[in-house]
């Protein structure tokens, strides 16, 4: 199978499937169908300290992304993808949007971190925030324009390279909306 899911936290309900469609959905449009994807659902207790682990920034974040291998197209891809469902669920809350509509964006912020896309650029950033909304909206009903606040528009480019530019730890996983710097009720 090439999308496996453990859900290792009880407070959120998420659906296994709805997440392991949402991955597919991305590897099929990114030319990696056949790709190994491991997607992991934990509490913010757990992504702190893979965060922590892992990248040194001892916060919480919404999603990590693990490549395993050369994201190289002949290769199947292999990686894993952490996402904190409680952090989802307060983003979702937050942007007035449905949980699974979260999870899904997450699902597929890590699929792209895992083939090579790159958010610490501002430019890359927003190529990789529109290839998310292309997946995101391909064959299925327009999605709610408030799931894309603080992702798309120029204001938030704009803080996100100052923030950048003030901070020693560049992200490389997780949405502007829940980094280093940004003033939310998130953190």
């Amino acid at each position: 199978m090439p999308v496996a899911i453990a859900n290792r936290q009880r407070a959120v309900p998420v659906s296994p499937a709805r997440l392991a469609r949402a991955a597919s959905r991305a590897l099929a449009a990114v030319g990696r169908a056949a790709g190994d994807v491991d997607v992991l659902v934990v509490d913010d207790a757990e992504i702190r300290r893979l965060n922590a682990r892992h990248r040194g920034v001892a916060r919480r974040t919404d999603v990590l992304a693990f490549p395993l291998e050369t994201p190289d197209a002949a290769l199947p891809l292999v990686g894993q993808i952490v996402i904190s469902a409680e952090t989802a669920a307060r983003q979702a809350r937050r942007l007035d949007v449905p949980l699974a509509t979260e999870l899904d964006l997450l699902v597929t912020h890590g699929v792209l971190h895992l083939v090579g896309y790159d958010d610490r650029d501002p430019i890359e950033a927003a190529l990789m925030h529109g290839r998310e909304r292309e997946i995101l909206q391909s064959g299925r009903r327009q999605l709610p324009a408030k799931l894309w606040q603080g992702l798309l528009d120029e204001t938030s480019t704009a803080q996100r390279t100052k923030r950048a530019r003030r901070s020693r730890v560049a992200p490389i996983s997780g949405h502007p909306r829940n980094k280093p710097g940004s003033r939310t009720p998130l953190q």
